[in-house]
């Protein structure tokens, strides 16, 4: 009997080429699950993801989903993450949940609201043991000024300002529900780390990661925050900052009601 399956995926995106199977077998995550739903089953399984994490984007919540045909015998979410992590191990990859979901679910099409979180480490020190989960900066932000800034940024927007130049999306227009920024200690010698939380139904392709640069830009007063709202309207991608780093950036969970 075919049962649509939604899993919820856990995954160090450092060595691979981002969330969508690649040719030629270049490491993709897609591929790598497939390939693991495969050597249990015995299916060619094709999975549907409900993000496209870019090359280097880790995820804490992605989700994805899959038919498959198990015929008349049992099979508990339980055990197929189970028989499914047996296949990915060593792999940085992880089913941290799996259960049958009704027939017109979609991951994609059917999310609601998408939340991304990414992470700066502020210290003259490498942050060690995060390395590949952070961008590292040797200075202090002012976290204030930032928080400023990112009030002219929610709502709806043109965001042209904002997304990749190669963004394929047929409108630059997307709601930002919200921008939380928090900054607590990262070590007992004045390391500070610094979390993006950012929270939208959809966002365009790089929009997380050149919005953190732009505010990054703020936080070392290098625009004040009141220029975010100039930048949001040139609608010119020249006039934002610097695309932040793939390694700080998580997909963190995504909802569906």
């Amino acid at each position: 009997m075919l049962q649509r399956w939604k899993i919820t995926i856990e995954y160090d995106g450092t060595d691979y080429h981002g969330w969508q199977r690649q040719e030629d077998g270049i490491p993709s995550i897609q591929h790598s699950i497939e390939t693991a739903i495969t050597k249990f089953c015995g299916q060619d399984i094709t999975i549907t993801g409900a993000g496209r994490t870019d090359a280097g984007v880790h995820a804490h919540g992605q989700i994805a989903h899959f038919d498959l045909d198990y015929g008349d015998r049992d099979l508990t979410g339980f055990d197929l993450a189970k028989a499914i992590n047996a296949h990915l191990r060593p792999q940085p990859i992880a089913i941290i949940h799996a259960e049958i979901v009704k027939d017109d679910f979609h991951a994609r099409f059917g999310a609601k609201h998408k939340t991304y979180h990414y992470r700066v480490i502020t210290r003259s020190a490498p942050p060690v043991r995060d390395l590949n989960h952070v961008w590292h900066m040797k200075y202090d932000l002012d976290v204030d000024v930032m928080r400023e800034g990112a009030k002219h940024l929610l709502g709806h927007h043109d965001f042209t300002s904002f997304r990749d130049s190669q963004c394929q999306a047929k409108s630059p227009m997307r709601t930002l529900d919200n921008i939380i920024i928090t900054e607590t200690d990262y070590d007992e010698h004045g390391g500070k780390h610094i979390l993006f939380e950012l929270e939208a139904q959809s966002f365009l392709h790089h929009q997380c990661r050149n919005i953190v640069g732009t505010l990054i830009d703020v936080g070392k007063n290098r625009i004040s925050s009141e220029y975010i709202k100039d930048i949001l309207e040139t609608k010119d991608r020249t006039k934002a900052g610097m695309t932040a780093p793939a390694s700080g950036l998580s997909m963190f969970k995504i909802t569906y009601q």
